[in-house]
């Protein structure tokens, strides 16, 4: 199965490289208040569940050190194995939590949630309020620990991506200090005009109701927080492309939004 996973993503990727520029769709921006949580502006359906794909890392690396599987930014360095999945470069090597969530390392990913098993999962999930918290994979396959949050059974809406981080930046999650002092300090930063901001991107091909995928609409997301002096803003930003893309869907869901971050954040 494993196998067959990286054969499929590895051809995804492929057929990114030999693409023109896509047109993305925008279908969400929702920015909150990072002290109230109250919501600042709600732009298109920020209410209907899609795949979280790789943003799923976030509430991951929550429950990995929550669970004592992830222990610091820089354990467990687990090492590369002949066999995992290895389309990327960056993917071929060992691999700490710091460099998972930068290079989100599926391998790795499938390490923590094999550790954990599917019921922790969804009660973390669940208990959370992410998404419909449904680790059960594909219908019919026993996939669930390798691909539940790519264009698979688990599936969360914008809203409750913002409130899953609130929790977390407001250190409310019903979880130990350190897990969520160490998630987020393995959150990749970017800066945006004056605005410092720690997110993470997700792409994924949505699935057609013959369970092939649909390769000219990819949903791509970038979810995260952003701080300027002691303002902190929650945010969550879902694109879908019109055509087939030359790039990730969620860089691109990245790369916008931060151009737009500093003119919104001035009109809010």
């Amino acid at each position: 199965m494993a196998r067959l996973l990286g054969l499929a993503v590895a051809a995804a990727a492929a057929i990114f490289a030999a693409m023109p520029a896509a047109t993305a769709g925008e279908i969400c921006t929702l920015i909150a208040d990072g002290k109230s949580g109250e919501v600042l502006m709600e732009r298109g359906d920020c209410r209907t569940r899609v795949t979280p794909a790789s943003t799923f890392k976030v509430p991951l690396a929550v429950m990995g050190f929550q669970a004592g599987f992830l222990i610091a930014p820089d354990a467990p360095l687990i090492d590369f194995k002949e066999g995992y999945p290895d389309w990327i470069p960056e993917w071929r090597q060992p691999t700490d939590p710091a460099a998972w969530m930068r290079h989100s390392v599926l391998w790795y990913s499938q390490h923590i949630t094999r550790a954990l098993g599917g019921d922790r999962l969804s009660a973390f999930a669940g208990a959370w309020g992410y998404g419909n918290a449904d680790f059960s994979g594909d219908p019919g396959e026993d996939n669930g620990l390798e691909r539940a949050w790519i264009a698979s059974s688990l599936q969360v809406s914008p809203v409750e991506q913002v409130r899953f981080l609130h929790a977390l930046v407001s250190r409310t999650l019903p979880v130990s200090p350190v897990a969520m002092d160490m998630t987020v300090a393995i959150v990749e930063g970017q800066k945006a005009g004056e605005w410092s901001v720690k997110g993470k991107t997700g792409s994924a091909y949505p699935r057609r109701a013959d369970r092939s995928f649909d390769r000219a609409r990819a949903w791509g997301w970038y979810v995260g927080w952003a701080t300027r002096g002691d303002r902190t803003v929650i945010f969550a930003r879902l694109n879908q492309d019109e055509r087939p893309a030359d790039e990730p869907s969620g860089v691109r869901a990245r790369d916008g939004f931060l151009a737009e971050l500093p003119g919104l954040m001035s009109r809010l």
